[in-house]
């Protein structure tokens, strides 16, 4: 298994002369991740956020100060380029970027090409040729099982297949962008036959995002023990969800309408290399469950394929804003709960053949704990809408109303290194066009 490995880069003691980057509670020098933004000329470039700034990549290399190698890469509008590029080149970046910015012979020299986040617009990251969401939290897949089959809540191939579908790639929005309350076809209990209207059950669920990296040939399989070379990073995810759409029109073929309308991600790509300290062990599977067939087992991945970080999410409701309460914690979980590791979403996804190519997504399904505070959609916490949640303003919630904003986020920890987050995934519901 080739992930990747703890540096000079990760040092906790390492600080940056960028001004407010050290202890930020997203971007410290040790994040370093990467994005695609705009500044009042509207053209769209590569860069990194430290702190409250973002380092301009494309001035960065102009100058001479990033290897000639990736130069390529930084004239580019996406970041798909720096996805491709081989983990050996991502890391002598990496490690670039991290002396210019701590080394403070640099400081008169990288300053000018230093953007305020807050004069910058960011944009998606990548062009996004295909987006697969996959099922890999198992307490979600019990919980939801639950709901339609109390007797049987996991189907017999949740714990041989890392279950997925196809998503839409189009319909794919950054942070902060509205959601515009979807319309479809939903059938009420009472009702002899099917509606078409807006959504009376919109729901969230809090995913990660997989960006994939180096691709693989039509035809020729990923090996589990060289798919995290395939991973290029990570992100927030939510994947939202008509539910009512969703119980009328999942059988036979699975998710359509009520998942392709609007899914938000966080603007950053926390990358692979950034990663490394934060990677554990998978959670040992129950004595009961089937090993996994051999294609999808590697030893190290079990050893350490798995990722340290801390998922949280809030709500605000329209009329909390006008008043100015505080948001609500919905829940708060970690991804350890997933049954699958990425590095198993990747081989199972090109086992037949796939072909993965540089910017495609992968989500990993709605990341839920065992108990009820750890639930990452609101059909678990409220029991399908049985049990209401109450907010500060006496509001009650059994799924999202028009002005209420959801907002996850996601912190990586781990003993003896620096803490950080991957930076805003929010949206705020409209009413139906």
């Amino acid at each position: 298994m080739s992930f990747p490995v703890v540096d000079e880069t990760h040092d906790p003691a390492l600080s940056s002369w960028v001004q407010g980057a050290d202890g930020h509670p997203h971007f410290p020098i040790q994040n370093l991740p990467f994005g695609i933004f705009s500044t009042q000329n509207g053209v769209r470039r590569p860069g990194v956020a430290i702190g409250d700034h973002i380092l301009d990549l494309a001035a960065a290399s102009a100058d001479g100060l990033l290897p000639e190698s990736a130069a390529h890469v930084f004239a580019a509008s996406t970041l798909n380029g720096w996805m491709g590029l081989p983990s050996v080149e991502r890391r002598a970046l990496r490690r670039a970027l991290s002396r210019l910015l701590s080394d403070a012979e640099w400081t008169d020299r990288v300053r000018p090409m230093l953007v305020p986040m807050i004069d910058c617009t960011m944009h998606l990251p990548a062009h996004i040729g295909d987006y697969t969401d996959f099922y890999v939290g198992i307490h979600h897949a019990t919980n939801i099982g639950k709901l339609f089959r109390p007797d049987n809540p996991l189907l017999p191939n949740y714990k041989y297949v890392p279950i997925g579908y196809h998503g839409r790639a189009s319909s794919i929005r950054l942070s902060g962008e509205p959601l515009v309350r979807p319309s479809g076809q939903r059938k009420p209990p009472e009702a002899d036959a099917p509606v078409f209207g807006p959504t009376t059950r919109l729901d969230y669920e809090l995913e990660l995002g997989v960006w994939i990296g180096p691709g693989n040939m039509l035809g020729a399989p990923i090996p589990i023990a060289d798919a995290a070379r395939h991973i290029v990073g990570f992100c927030m995810l939510n994947d939202w969800s008509a539910r009512d759409f969703q119980a009328w029109e999942y059988v036979p073929l699975g998710p359509f309408l009520a998942k392709n309308f609007h899914s938000t991600i966080s603007p950053w790509v926390v990358t692979a290399e950034a990663m490394a300290p934060y990677r554990v062990a998978q959670p040992a599977r129950a004595g009961t469950d089937p090993q996994p067939l051999a294609y999808l087992w590697d030893a190290e991945d079990q050893a350490q394929g798995a990722l340290s970080v801390a998922l949280e999410v809030f709500l605000t409701s329209a009329h909390m804003r006008a008043t100015g309460e505080a948001s609500v914690r919905l829940s708060q979980g970690t991804a350890t709960s997933m049954y699958w590791t990425a590095q198993q979403m990747v081989t199972h996804h090109a086992s037949n053949g796939c072909n993965l190519n540089a910017g495609d997504l992968l989500g990993t399904g709605t990341l839920s704990g065992s108990i009820p505070d750890s639930y990452g959609s609101l059909m678990e916490l409220t029991e399908g809408g049985k049990v209401p949640i109450s907010l500060p303003t006496g509001e009650v919630r059994t799924f999202l109303e028009d002005g209420d904003e959801l907002s996850l986020r996601a912190t990586v920890s781990a003993p003896g290194y620096v803490s950080f987050g991957f930076g805003e995934c929010r949206a705020i519901v409209q009413p139906a066009r």
